[in-house]
């Protein structure tokens, strides 16, 4: 197993699955359905910054403004009707199988300069694997910049803990606490974020490799990789939105990359919907992964407690 980076995009939806789970990183080229996608989420930024350009507006507003600005806006995209058909319209353009893929509703992450906000919802993610935030090892993340980005604006990937273990505050990640308490309350942390966000516990990620994109290209890598928000060092906000998609064949089969260093607790697995009609998991198989969980959780987390009241 290794880390690799890869461009091909004439491949089946199996076998991109397949060489993720050995290590590889997509950087597939800009396509018609994710520049939809990104076209859509620009027209809600735009409107929700009102007379304000979005990628300056953090040097007109408060960051207490900025922010009230941007819990409605990312709420409206995550769970907006239109969000979930275009992500559905991606994948089949990705050659998924609907019927046996689930995804996990769309975010859309903001990051302006680091200097004006890092916590709360323009949160910069430390070096994590999303296995840490109670993920299978089968989940496939998926990441696009809504504009394109710099190499002082993007993500970034350390090929070195690709598969081996690190010290690190996942024992200390529940998903049901997390959906009790932390994504409710991400609005109210603006100087610093004290949520339990996994993350690296005394020792450095080593090498870093950053991937940049134009608007339309897309990532594709297991969630078990070792990746981070690139600090933004440029003076216009970084727009870009992601998603998680899973393979019922996956699940069942508890495929993936072996996991090296996860404690965490509970499953996200219930926020995940089917593609082709919104169903979610059988409880069957979600109860293949949901162990340890927190009995004073919230299963499934529910978006009407972001709404501004």
């Amino acid at each position: 197993m290794a880390f690799v980076i890869s461009a091909q995009s004439d491949i089946t939806d199996e076998d991109r699955r397949s060489r993720i789970y050995s290590g590889e990183v997509f950087c597939l080229p800009s396509r018609d359905s994710i520049r939809a996608f990104g076209e859509f989420a620009w027209d809600l930024i735009d409107a929700a910054f009102g007379g304000h350009d979005p990628l300056t507006a953090h040097d007109d507003l408060s960051v207490e403004e900025y922010v009230r600005i941007l819990g409605p806006l990312k709420t409206g995209f995550t769970h907006h009707p239109h969000s979930k058909a275009l992500l559905r319209d991606v994948l089949l353009d990705l050659g998924a199988d609907i019927t046996q893929t689930y995804f996990d509703v769309p975010k859309l992450r903001v990051v302006p300069p680091t200097s004006y906000l890092t916590a709360g919802l323009g949160y910069n993610y430390s070096p994590h694997r999303d296995t840490w935030y109670s993920a299978p090892q089968c989940q496939n993340n998926w990441w696009t910049p809504i504009l394109g980005e710099t190499d002082k604006s993007c993500m970034a990937f350390y090929p070195e803990y690709w598969q081996k273990p690190t010290d690190n505050s996942s024992a200390d990640f529940d998903a049901y606490e997390w959906n009790r308490s932390s994504r409710r309350d991400a609005a109210r942390y603006i100087k610093d974020d004290p949520r339990p966000h996994p993350r690296l516990s005394g020792q450095e990620p080593g090498s870093e490799i950053r991937i940049v994109g134009e608007a339309g290209s897309i990532l594709s890598f297991s969630g078990a990789q070792l990746h981070a928000t690139v600090p933004n060092t440029t003076g216009h906000a970084r727009f870009s939105f992601d998603f998680r998609t899973i393979s019922l064949d996956d699940l069942i089969a508890k495929a993936g990359p072996v996991n090296v260093d996860s404690h965490s607790t509970g499953t996200s697995l219930r926020d995940y919907i089917r593609a082709d009609d919104y169903e979610r998991l059988p409880d069957d198989v979600v109860a293949l992964y949901d162990q340890g969980g927190s009995p004073e959780g919230v299963l499934v987390f529910n978006p009407s407690v972001l709404e501004v009241k």
